[in-house]
């Protein structure tokens, strides 16, 4: 799931900015998916294993090291990283919520969920961050000529 200790960085972050309501909107949308998450979890019997859960703790931790973002119209480049690691995020969001679809076809306990409107949600988070996303780049190299590429690992 999406890094949520990020998003709440970026709601405070841009509080009384116009970014804020975008930030929270998107975050009751996560919280959405994260419940529906859980209930899964639960229904099938499982738990949520101790390195999946160190990995993300480990995973927040690096995002949020990585990624200074700034209010400062002039240093928009963390605004950017911090869309682009979500962008990734609700990939690979999309992601889980297709390989339990197709699991469902073997495993039972799977079924009866709506993965198809699970994934458009998915799909519908990333064109917004990745609007946001685009409109930040514009920005950011807006007034700047022989900018290099900047590669991201």
């Amino acid at each position: 799931m999406v890094p949520l200790e990020l998003v709440d960085h970026l709601i405070e972050t841009f509080e009384g900015k116009s970014l804020e309501q975008f930030f929270k909107n998107l975050r009751k949308e996560i919280d959405a998916d994260q419940e529906r998450l859980e209930k899964l979890i639960k229904k099938v019997g499982a738990k949520e294993s101790a390195i999946r859960k160190t990995g993300a703790w480990v995973a927040e931790k690096f995002a949020r090291m990585k990624v200074r973002v700034n209010d400062s119209e002039k240093d928009q480049m963390g605004l950017l990283d911090a869309l682009e690691a979500l962008l990734i995020g609700i990939t690979g969001k999309e992601a889980l919520w297709s390989a339990l679809e197709a699991a469902s076809e073997n495993v039972a306990s799977l079924r009866g969920v709506d993965y198809a409107r699970l994934q458009q949600r998915a799909r519908g988070q990333c064109d917004l961050v990745d609007t946001k996303r685009l409109e930040c780049a514009r920005e950011v190299f807006k007034n700047r000529e022989n900018v290099g590429l900047r590669i991201l690992l």
